[in-house]
Order: C-alpha cells, then structure tokens, then sequence
C-alpha cells in the first residue's frame, strides 16, 4: 500500500481547491453568456412584435387614407389626390385633429345637436361600410397613399392647408385660400 506524505496530501487537497474554483468560475462565466443571450433574444423579439405591429398599423392607416382619397378625389387628377390626401397627414400632424389617419379621416363633431364628419363621405350613409370598387381610381388613390403617407411625398403650396371644399359650394369659412386644384378649393387656419 501506498503511502501518502504531507505535502502530497497538501498539494492534492490544493489541486482539488482550484479545479473547484475554476469549474466554478467557468459555470460563471457561462452562465452570464447564456444569460446575457436570452436577453438580447428576448429584446430582438419584443423587436419584432414591434415592428409587426407597427407593420399592421401602417397598412390600416394606408388603408383609411386610401378611402378617403378615393372617396373625396376619385375623379381627381394625380395632383388632386395627392392635395387631399397632404390635408389629411397635415390634420394628423396640426395636434387640432386625431393623432392618426384613421382618427382624422373617421373624425365626428356635433354641432346644434347634428353630428357633422370632417369628411363629407363618412356620413353618408352606408358608404363607410362600402368596399371600395376595384378600378383604376381605386389604384391610383392607393398609389397616391402609400406615396404621401410612406414616401412623405408633398405638394409644396400646401404645407398649411388644413381645410378644403368643393368649388361648387361656399361655406363661407372665412380662412386664408391657398390652393385650387381641380374641383377643391384649399385654404389654411387663420393666423
């Protein structure tokens, strides 16, 4: 049998200590990279849901904003679209309006007990719940959306217009006119 001196003893018993603390140091160091992992993992995901959500927010707003191009403007030309659509981005941007296309576009005042639309065509009845038809003004009122509200495509004498009519009727507003553009009449608030 064997006999184990001092100091071998010692030196084992030592041996032992430090590969105990360096498993115990590298369990460490691991486990910080795995945890370090999972939390990028889980921000990359909350990332993710962000930006599908927004994804889908962005195309219901599209959406709204497409409706009402095509329903204010469908005969417009280019411009005339692109002009009712900018009225209705500048709305959302003026903080005198909703905060979100949908929120501008569906927007409802009541005046003298009479609820009036900040659109004429929400109000009509049953045209809100119309699925609008598949032609080419429909196209082109989607084209015009996705290029004012995504592209920031603007007309540049419309930069304040928050208001406009068709040129066959006269509210008689009182605002500063700024644009006509083909059967609308645009102006903006008062300074």
């Amino acid at each position: 049998m064997k006999t184990v001196n001092k100091t071998e003893g010692r030196f084992t018993y030592y041996s032992w200590i430090i590969k105990s603390l360096s498993l115990v140091g590298i369990l460490f160091v691991v486990t910080s990279i795995i945890s370090h992992q999972l939390e990028r993992i889980a921000e990359e995901n909350e990332q993710q849901q962000d930006i599908v959500a927004s994804a889908k927010d962005k195309l219901t707003q599209l959406d709204c904003l497409a409706r009402n191009v095509y329903y204010e403007a469908a005969n417009e030309s280019f411009e005339g679209k692109v002009a009712v659509a900018q009225v209705t981005l500048n709305r959302v941007e003026s903080n005198k309006f909703a905060k979100t296309v949908c929120g501008v576009v569906y927007e409802r005042n009541i005046v003298y007990q009479r609820v009036i639309c900040q659109f004429s065509w929400y109000c009509e009845k049953g045209k809100a719940e119309l699925q609008p038809k598949k032609s080419v003004a429909w196209a082109e009122s989607q084209e015009v959306a996705k290029q004012v509200l995504l592209e920031n495509f603007r007309l540049p004498g419309l930069r304040s217009a928050l208001f406009y009519h068709a040129n066959y009727i006269n509210p008689q507003w009182g605002l500063p006119k700024v644009a006509t553009i083909g059967r609308h009449i645009f102006y903006s608030k008062k300074s």
